[in-house]
Parts: C-alpha cells; structure tokens; sequence
C-alpha cells in the first residue's frame, strides 16, 4: 500500500518526503476537499519531489462542467502530475458523470498522467453521487482508477459512512476490472491497521498528519513516518 500525503506547498512537500511519503496530493483544502492549487504551487511541488515521489494533483470538488473540469486536468497534466483526482461532486446522474470523466480522459491523452475518480463517502448528506457506482464509470471512459473520500470535513471519518465490508466489496470490484484504488477521508492513526486489512493501493492523509491533528495545521515530518511504519511494517 503506497502512502498518499496531501501537501498544500513546496515546504509540506519536504516534510512529507522527509517522512516517506510516496505520493504528493497537491491540493488546496480552502477551496473544499479536493481544491485545486494554481499551477505555481503544482510545478514548484513537483521539482521538490524531484522523482522521489510521485505526484497527484487535484483539480477540484468539480460541478458537472466537463468543459471545465477537462481545461483543469489538462493543466494538471501539463504542469507534471503523475495522477489528476477529480472530485464527482456536481453530477447527479451516472450519465453526467461519466461524460464529464470522459472529457477529462480525453484532454490528457498523449501525457503521462492516469486520471482518477474521486466520489464521497458522506454522499446522502453532500447530495452527491452513490460512490458504489465508480468502479463501473472509471471502466466505462477508461481511466486509471478511483478514490473514495469525504465531502464535508467535519471531523467525521470514512468509516463514520461506510463500514470495513462495504469498502473491501468496493475495493474487490474495482480490483476485478483492474483498477487501482485509493481510500481517504479523515482517516485516523486507529483506523490504518484497518484500511490496510481492506487491500487499497494507496491510502490517503492530512489530519493525521498534520500538528495537532488539524488538516489546516503544518505537515509533521515525524508523524508521516510514524504512520507509514503502520502501513509498511518494518520486516
């Protein structure tokens, strides 16, 4: 399971790598749970790593504007990122989300960059998309694979929406169409043994991360490496 850390700068950046990080999520959490970070920010990231890590960069909680959302991952990718998230916040219906998503692919064709289907745990409450339906819409366009997160940061993690046996049949299926798979949301020291147990290919962080366990808190060098021996047991 490889350790996703959400940066906000090129100096969280080090820390994370300093820590073992193996992805940097550029992303920007004053604009909502998978806010885009200008270009400046992304490229100057992306020197940091300088292939140390790879790079992810989101590019927004996207409103069904797949016009939009394809002009957004193709500065992502143009900007150097190795993985483009982008939230399914505004489409209501199956068929939106997979036009926008397909829009997306297409704009980023010819780039090395995988895109990413990111949906919402806490769908009911933030009136999105069930994120049950991802795998099959990440099939249908093409794309790389699919994220599961929060919406609304309150606190409230992944599991306070979805239990272990939901999420491992999410996991199972998107698995079984080759898909990689990626768990977020709030996730807490306690819970990681679990998210492990659940076979993700990546797991995501901030809060648990970050000094005093605020995500608007700085990165903590010491608390990545912490928590990646939870997840990479030193053998």
């Amino acid at each position: 399971m490889q350790l996703m850390i959400s940066v906000v700068s090129a100096a969280e950046a080090g820390e994370a790598l300093a820590g073992g990080a193996e992805i940097l999520d550029v992303k920007n959490p004053v604009e909502g749970s998978l806010g885009a970070q200008p270009p400046s920010i992304i490229r100057d990231i992306k020197a940091r790593a300088a292939g140390r890590a790879e790079l992810s960069a989101a590019i927004g909680d996207m409103p069904n504007l797949p016009g939009t959302a394809a002009l957004a991952a193709l500065g992502a990718a143009i900007c150097g990122a190795d993985y483009i998230k982008v939230g399914l916040h505004g489409p209501r219906t199956e068929s939106d989300a997979m036009t926008l998503l397909r829009e997306v692919q297409q704009a980023v064709i010819g780039y090395k960059t995988f895109v990413i289907a990111a949906a919402y745990a806490d769908f009911r409450r933030a009136g999105t998309l069930n994120p049950m339906s991802l795998p099959a819409l990440a099939v249908s366009v093409g794309i790389r694979g699919c994220l599961l997160d929060t919406a609304i940061k309150d606190g409230q993690s992944l599991f306070s929406f979805m239990d272990a046996p939901t999420l491992r049949t999410f996991v199972e299926q998107a698995h079984k169409s080759g898909l990689i798979v990626g768990l977020a949301g709030a996730l807490r020291e306690e819970d990681l043994k679990l998210v492990r147990s659940l076979g993700a290919d990546i797991v995501g962080l901030r809060s648990a991360v970050c000094r005093n366990r605020q995500r608007n808190e700085p990165l903590d060098a010491a608390r990545v490496r912490q928590l990646r021996q939870i997840l990479v047991p030193v053998v």
